[in-house]
Formats: structure tokens, sequence, C-alpha cells
């Protein structure tokens, strides 16, 4: 077994039989994130410098995978720190790197603040201002569902800065930030979705990171798309966690004296989930070598392994819950989490649609 084997089987084992009373109290404990932060798995691939595991992303896609399957809410925090400390490295100069990264490996938790509400997956409509004043800036705006915020100590928010774009690491402290939980999320309970209220926050320049200006498209792409490809093995973990589920389930439980696996329309579930599981893997590994490779085309990948893992673990957790029935209808069974949890998954990072679009426009450009 491999480092990232070792690694995916410690959180497998850290997790064990807790997520369904993480999931039905919407609570992470604080021990286990400062547990995993600090080993550097919740953004594992940050290089070990900084105190992070040096993971490339094939490795910590199947890391991530493992999270996902045996807990959907620690797997939005590892997408969410993940994009933080992605964030950080491809926008801060050496010292804000320096500052914050090795924060968020010891044990320190971040939140990505994009959506607000008034325009959702509309990001060029976002109205979150920061405006410079003299050596400070002042952040005022308001952020809806950010991943994490009930528990980060900073977040990385996006805003608007003249024309173009910016974003500010934010300490949760800070005087003018208020974060108020989602009550009782249709999934991924335990994730620490808030509201996040920024009024009047003053903050030294040192908190701006570098790319102020740009076009929004510009400056949040690529923090979406380490997101996208991150939420898409999170994803493919769901699909892994319902097939072993359904396969174990089939082969316990008698119907018409014969193993549930022995009929024809329960074997069709399971093959279909057996080819949305191989199917999911096949693309996210894709994704993962174009995006360590940095391929031309690894943005546009990673929308189509969000697109095709969220949709197949939508499905495929509903087919779950389908075959065990009433075995599986408790509120925080692992196939009842996954059904919650994998409708999210069709909506953060770029809805279902607003991928339909991207890929549209990806095959307007490839076909003609």
């Amino acid at each position: 077994m491999g480092e990232t084997g070792l690694w995916a089987e410690f959180v497998t084992r850290l997790v064990a039989d807790r997520a369904e009373a993480w999931d039905r109290d919407g609570e992470l404990p604080r021990s286990v994130l400062r547990e995993l932060g600090g080993k550097g798995v919740l953004c594992a691939d940050t290089p070990e410098h900084f105190g992070g595991l040096g993971l490339h992303s094939l490795d910590n896609g199947e890391l991530v995978a493992a999270a996902g399957a045996v807990c959907g809410s620690l797997r939005s925090i590892m997408t969410s720190q993940g994009i933080a400390a992605w964030t950080l490295r491809r926008f801060g100069s050496a010292e804000q790197q320096a500052s914050f990264l090795p924060r968020l490996t010891a044990g320190e938790t971040a939140g990505v603040a994009f959506s607000e509400p008034g325009s959702g997956s509309d990001l060029a409509a976002m109205t979150t201002e920061i405006v410079r004043d003299g050596d400070t800036m002042v952040i005022t705006g308001e952020k809806s569902w950010v991943t994490g915020a009930a528990y980060a100590a900073v977040l990385v928010v996006f805003g608007r800065v003249g024309s173009g774009a910016a974003a500010a690491v934010v300490p949760t402290d800070a005087s003018g930030v208020s974060v108020e939980r989602v009550p009782d999320p249709l999934g991924c309970r335990a994730a620490g979705h808030a509201t996040v209220r920024l009024d009047r926050v003053r903050l030294p320049m040192t908190h701006l990171l570098g790319g102020a200006g740009l076009p929004v498209t510009m400056l949040v792409t690529s923090a979406l798309t380490h997101g996208r490809v991150s939420v898409a093995w999170g994803c493919t973990g769901m699909l892994r966690a319902c097939l072993r589920e359904v396969v174990r389930h089939s082969s316990q439980r008698e119907t018409f004296g014969a193993p549930l696996f022995a009929h024809q329309l329960v074997r069709r579930h399971i093959a279909e989930l057996h080819a949305a599981e191989r199917t999911s893997t096949f693309v996210c590994e894709r994704a993962s070598r174009e995006w360590d490779a940095q391929e031309p085309r690894h943005v546009v990948t990673a929308v189509l392994a969000k697109h095709v893992a969220a949709g197949y673990a939508a499905r495929g957790a509903a087919s779950a819950v389908q075959v065990l029935a009433s075995a599986g209808a408790r509120s925080s069974h692992v196939v009842a989490r996954a059904y919650r949890d994998a409708k999210l998954m069709e909506i953060i990072e770029g809805s279902t649609e607003i991928n339909q679009l991207l890929l549209a426009d990806d095959a307007a450009t490839v076909w003609t």
C-alpha cells in the first residue's frame, strides 16, 4: 500500500462509524478537523515545505474519494480547504504563502466565499466590494452557502475591485465579520455551511492576494477548476460506498427464496452502479492527470469530470436506496446520506445547467 493508500486508510479508520452521528448532529468534531488539518490531510496537495503532503492531483483525488465514501461533510471540508490553499498558492505572494499556508496545514480550517444571495452561479454579478483605503482595504458584502465557514479561522473572499475582481484573506474573528450557519441543510449537514456578512471589514493590504483587477472569470476559474476536480473525486467515493453497500446487502438479503442479487432487475441496478463508478473514476483520473500537467484543456476536462461524476452519484445513490429499500431509508444511513449529499453536488462548483452550457460551448469549438 502506497502513501496515499495509508492516508486513505487513516481517514477511513478515523471516521469509522461516527459519520451517521455527525450527520444527525450537523457537526464535525473540532478535534477531528484539527487532527486531519495538522497532518496536512485537509489540503494534501499543498507542498511539503508548507506542511502539506505534497500529493499530485491523482493521489489527492483518491484521498478525497476515500473521505467521500465515508463522510460527505468531511469531504466538503477537504474540498474547501483545498481550494483555499490552492488560491493562496496561485495568487499569493511568497510572503503571503509563508504566512497563511502553514496555518492551513497546522490545524486551522478555511472557507472560500464565492456565491451571493442575489447571484448564485453568476459570479460576474457579485456585489461584494473590496475598496482600498490607504494601506488598508475595506470589504463589504454578503456571501451565501460558504462551505466550512462555521469552522473556519480564515475565509478567502472573492469580491469586486473597480471594474474587475479580487480575492482577500479574511480572518473570521475580524471586526465586522458575522457567520450564520445554514439551518438544516439538505445534504452534507455537518459541513458547516453558512451565510457570511462583511460589514465594512477593514484589513491590511497584505491580506489582498495578487491578480486584483482581473476579470471575474479569469480570477475564479483556477479556484473553481481545483474545486470541480475535488468534487468529482468525492462523488466517485460516494458511488463506491453505494456500490459496496448494494453488493453486500443484495448478497445477504433473501426474497422469494433467493438472494436479492439473483433477481435480474436488482442485478441491473448493480451493473449500472458499477458502470457509473468505473466511468467516474476514469474521467476523474483524466482530469487529475491534465491538472498535474496543466494541459490546455484541463479546465474543460474538470467541468466534464464534475458533471459526469455528480450526475452519476445522484442517480447511483437513488438506485442504492431503491435496492436497500427500508434498510437504507434511515436518514443517516450511508446510502441515504449519499442520496442527499449527491444532490448538492449537482449544484455546487457550477450547477448541472452551468456545466452543460460550458460543455456545449466546448462542443461548438471542437466539432466545428
